[in-house]
């Protein structure tokens, strides 16, 4: 039989590609790509949640002393962690038998398969750039914990990580959405919102915009000179600085950055974490066949979540 391991020619080809198609989910999206840069993009290999440590008070030990005082030794409890859901991803390669027969020379088949696995491959790393922008509410509460999550409009109530935000104020991010942002309001909102999220060297690195902010904070830059970042440039994301964080562009054709709003992030406490056994590979080395059609299938997969560790050290700002 000419095409008797067509889904095997499907299913080795996505598992030859699963590493450059990991690799380009993070170069598809600025905030992943920084996340890689700065070793942040960390798998895990399995529990019933992904557990991301964070340290949420400082040890009530610490003070000072002279001579022979008596220091105190006491537990002091300043670790835990947040937890998150591990979400799931997946987009099939479906092959028809007509399409076997229409394509009947091996160049041909392949060339065929080829076009689909490009196809999925894409639509995966657009889902999952889209769901990095997300609450984790969308496809039933299926979808990734993502910016609107990890920093909402409101961070003062809801629950996120497992932690409620109206009991733990550590956790709550900061917002502005008073501001009528334009070219004349832009840096003041931009300032205002750096200084809350300053903590001695720690600080905002990665500004995430649409089209209106950057083009707002772009014609405020208009008289001035414009710093770009070389590191970004690299990566192929259109960016200027603020401060010494990069404002990137999320918008354009397809952008999936939320109008009128700038996400001011430190990334030292985002992370990326992806199933160490599903981080799009194929689900299934066996064939998949439909029961009641002539077709053969097989399934790009991914599981994982994005995480925070820090939510106090980020910042929203949406226009009014």
């Amino acid at each position: 039989m000419a095409f008797a391991n067509v889904s095997d020619i499907v299913a080795t080809t996505i598992e030859s590609r699963s590493k450059s198609v990991a690799d380009n989910v993070t170069k598809n999206n600025a905030l992943l790509a920084r996340l890689e840069q700065k070793g942040k993009v960390k798998p895990f290999t399995g529990g019933s949640k992904i557990m991301q440590e964070l340290s949420f008070a400082e040890n009530s030990n610490a003070g000072y002393y002279s001579g022979y005082d008596i220091l105190p030794v006491g537990v002091s409890d300043v670790i835990s962690a947040a937890e998150f859901q591990i979400k799931q991803a997946a987009v099939p390669v479906v092959i028809s038998g007509l399409e076997m027969l229409q394509n009947s020379g091996k160049e041909a088949m392949i060339d065929l398969l080829e076009s689909r696995i490009t196809v999925a491959e894409s639509t995966l790393s657009n889902l999952i750039s889209s769901g990095l922008y997300s609450d984790g509410t969308g496809a039933a509460g299926k979808e990734i914990d993502g910016l609107d999550a990890a920093v909402p409009v409101d961070p003062t109530t809801g629950t996120y990580g497992g932690i409620d935000r109206s009991t733990w104020t550590f956790w709550r991010s900061a917002t502005d959405t008073a501001t009528a942002i334009d070219a004349s309001t832009v840096q003041g909102a931009m300032n205002a919102m750096w200084s809350t999220l300053v903590r001695g060297t720690d600080r905002p690195d990665l500004i995430m915009v649409d089209n209106t902010f950057w083009a707002a904070y772009m014609e405020s830059l208009q008289a001035i000179q414009r710093f770009t970042s070389s590191d970004s440039a690299a990566l192929g994301f259109p960016s200027v600085k603020f401060m010494d964080a990069d404002v990137v562009l999320d918008g354009g054709i397809g952008g999936y950055a939320d109008a009128g709003t700038a996400y001011m992030l430190n990334t030292n406490y985002l992370h990326y974490r992806p199933h160490s056994k599903r981080n799009m590979v194929n689900l299934s080395p066996n064939k998949r066949y439909a029961t009641n059609q002539d077709a053969e299938v097989s399934i790009l997969a991914w599981a994982g979540n994005l995480t925070s560790s820090g939510c106090q050290f980020q910042g929203r700002i949406t226009s009014a």
